[in-house]
């Protein structure tokens, strides 16, 4: 039914069918950026680290005001320019995120490893509400907004199709940072403690692996893709406010769930996913039934995946132990 829809709608239009399906594309990157610190963290911790989302709207902010105030970039300045101080503005923003990020886990997260799991949940849930009114004391309460750095000019149009750069400039951010964390995890020293320690963190102390240095690596892996998806969102749609992640937060985090939470290529596959259905259903004309309804499509589909295949799409069931 889902395939007959789809070819039905592009049948009705082709133009419009294959816009549409790049919004979801470039909305879904944007959520996969913000799923991989969620995943990052859980797949270490076994932590849903909720203040993850709201590390990434205070380096949005962050960046607005190096964008607007420090650097005072326009749309009149030139390329160069504007490429330099966006460049210097991603690097504040990932530093940024990775040492606030550290810091949470410091200050709220370590001494409460070994607690029950619910301690460390509710203190997420505490630290998400601290850094929004952090951000509501600095920023206030309206949204920061900056100019249209990044040209509106099309990369491409074809038969009616076009694609702008600040969206494509989200696609070729996101692609390269996967396939950079794939190879961190996978081969390298770094990424085999990350996997140790999450396996065994006992059993990877004892091996000589300095477990609570690898977890504060992976809680600024993680924040420093918080302080990317910040500056990334702020470039493409140009306004951010304090709460801004609670929303996209709760996108991403069931990303990560419907992919495979732990695994990083399903937190990108839950993201594009979710964002394929934000942009059908709302962008698309026949048969569809109203962007109100997107929310309860996403989380029905969120229980679907729990119910009939628990660990997600890409994620791997494993026994529990004895």
């Amino acid at each position: 039914m889902l395939v007959i829809w789809s070819i039905v709608n592009f049948i009705q239009g082709p133009a419009s069918f294959i816009d549409v399906l790049l919004i979801g594309l470039t909305n879904g990157a944007v959520y996969g950026l913000i799923a991989l610190g969620y995943t990052l963290v859980y797949g270490i911790l076994q932590l849903i680290n909720f203040a993850h989302a709201d590390v990434f709207a205070l380096s949005g902010l962050v960046s607005s005001t190096m964008l607007t105030s420090v650097l005072g970039l326009t749309v009149a300045d030139s390329t160069i320019v504007t490429l330099a101080g966006v460049g210097v503005t991603l690097l504040v923003a990932v530093a940024f995120g990775a040492a606030l990020n550290t810091s949470i886990e410091l200050v709220a997260y370590r001494r409460l490893r070994h607690a029950p799991r619910l301690a460390p949940l509710i203190t997420a849930v505490g630290m998400s509400f601290i850094l929004q009114n952090v951000g509501l004391y600095f920023w206030g309460v309206d949204y920061e907004s900056i100019p249209n750095l990044i040209p509106q000019t099309d990369v491409f149009s074809i038969g009616g199709v076009d694609y702008q750069w600040n969206k494509l400039t989200v696609i070729l951010i996101t692609i390269p940072l996967l396939l950079f964390l794939t190879w961190l995890v996978n081969s390298t020293r770094q990424g085999k403690a990350m996997r140790a320690t999450s396996q065994d963190p006992e059993a990877a102390a004892m091996m000589g692996i300095n477990v609570n240095r690898t977890i504060s690596f992976t809680f600024a892996l993680a924040g420093g893709l918080a302080g990317a998806a910040g500056v990334l969102y702020l470039l493409n749609f140009t306004v951010v406010r304090y709460d801004q992640g609670f929303q996209l937060g709760l996108i991403a985090f069931t990303a990560a769930v419907i992919g495979g939470i732990g695994n990083l290529a399903g937190a990108v596959l839950g993201a594009v996913i979710i964002g394929m259905i934000e942009a059908f259903n709302e962008g698309l004309t026949w048969m569809t039934p109203g962007s109100d309804w997107t929310r309860s499509m996403v989380f029905g589909l969120l229980i679907a995946i729990l119910v009939f295949r628990p660990e997600g799409l890409l994620g791997e069931r494993t026994p529990e132990g004895a």
